[in-house]
C-alpha cells in the first residue's frame, strides 16, 4: 500500500492532535541540553517509565554546567533503574566537551552536536528538530514502523536507505518538531495487536535477554557499589550470588575481568583493595 504524501500528512497530524502525547515533559521546552537528556534516556528506555527518570536528572542536573561539574558518582546514582549506565557518562562527557570545546554553549549544526561524546547521527538530527525545529531527516523504531507500513506494505528485507528519502519527501517542514512527534506517537500506539512491520526492514534484530546476562551482572555489581561506597571482590561474588541466574559470573577470573572493563570505561576505581566509583 502507497498513500499520497498531502493523505499521510493530514492523517498523521489529525491523529496526533486528538491522541498525541502532549503531556511529555520534553515536548514543552526548547532547551537542547533538556532535549539531549530525554533522547538519550529514550535510547534504550520506555517512555512511560522515563518520565520520572528524566525530570529527577533535570532537577538534580538543571543545566551544561551542572551536570559537568557533578561527580561521577552522583550522576550515575542519578542514572539508577535506567540501565545501559554508559549513557550517563557519556552525557557528562558531552556536557564537559561544551564547557571546554563550545564555551559552554549548545553547539547548533547537527554535524557540531555529533561530535559530542556518545551522540551519533540520530540524535544529532533529533535534537536538531526538537530544539530548533529544524527539518533534519533521521530514522527511529517507530518512524521505520511506519513508513514501512504505508509505503512497502508488501515487500521484505527493507533498508533504511529506501525509507530515508520517502522520510525527506513527506516532512511537514511547517513544524518538523510537531511532525516527529506525531510520527513517534502514532508508531508507538497504533500498530499494537499487528504484526510488527519492523519485522520485515533489513535491520531488525531481538534485543538479547538481560536476566541472567552479562549486562545484568554489569549493573548489580554497579548498584551494590553505588550504594556501599566500595566493595572487595569477594563482596561483590555475594553481590552476584544472591541471584541464582548470575552465579556463572562469580569465579575470580570472570569477576576481575568485568570489572577491569568497567574501570577502563571510566567507572569504577581500584583502590586499597577494593572497588569504588571513579
Amino acid at each position: 500500500m502507497t498513500i499520497p504524501i498531502k493523505t499521510f500528512q493530514n492523517k498523521i497530524l489529525h491523529w496526533y492532535k486528538k491522541h498525541g502525547r502532549h503531556h511529555l515533559p520534553w515536548r514543552k521546552t526548547t532547551d537542547s541540553y533538556s532535549i539531549l537528556v530525554s533522547e538519550i534516556i529514550l535510547q534504550q528506555t520506555q517512555v512511560e517509565r522515563g518520565i520520572e527518570k528524566y525530570k529527577e536528572f533535570i532537577e538534580k542536573f538543571p543545566s551544561i554546567q551542572a551536570l559537568a561539574g557533578a561527580s561521577t558518582h552522583d550522576v550515575l546514582k542519578a542514572w539508577s533503574g535506567l540501565g545501559y549506565n554508559r549513557r550517563a557518562l557519556f552525557l557528562q562527557k558531552a556536557a564537559k566537551y561544551i564547557i571546554e570545546h563550545c564555551d559552554g554553549v549548545f553547539p547548533v549544526e547537527a554535524g557540531e552536536i555529533e561530535k559530542l561524546p556518545g551522540v551519533g547521527p540520530y540524535t544529532a538530527r533529533a535534537v536538531r528538530a526538537f530544539a530548533f525545529d529544524a527539518p533534519e531527516v533521521f530514522i527511529e523504531t517507530n518512524i521505520r514502523r511506519i513508513y514501512i507500513h504505508f509505503f512497502f506494505s508488501d515487500v521484505e528485507g527493507i533498508s533504511d536507505a529506501q525509507l530515508l528519502p520517502i522520510i525527506q519527501k513527506t516532512l511537514w517542514k511547517k513544524s518538523p518538531r510537531e511532525w516527529y512527534s506525531a510520527l513517534m506517537d502514532y508508531g508507538s500506539s497504533e500498530f499494537k495487536g499487528v504484526p510488527n512491520p519492523n519485522k520485515r526492514s533489513r535491520h531488525y534484530a531481538r534485543q538479547s535477554k538481560f536476566e541472567g546476562s552479562r549486562r545484568q551482572a554489569r549493573a548489580v555489581i554497579l548498584k551494590n557499589i553505588l550504594a556501599t561506597e566500595n566493595a572487595s571482590l569477594s563482596d561483590i561474588q555475594k553481590f552476584l550470588k544472591v541471584r541464582p541466574s548470575l552465579v556463572r559470573y562469580t569465579p575470580d577470573s570472570i569477576v576481575r575481568r568485568i570489572l577491569k572493563e568497567m574501570e577502563a570505561e571510566g567507572f569504577l576505581i581500584y583502590k586499597n583493595r577494593k572497588w569504588g566509583i571513579k
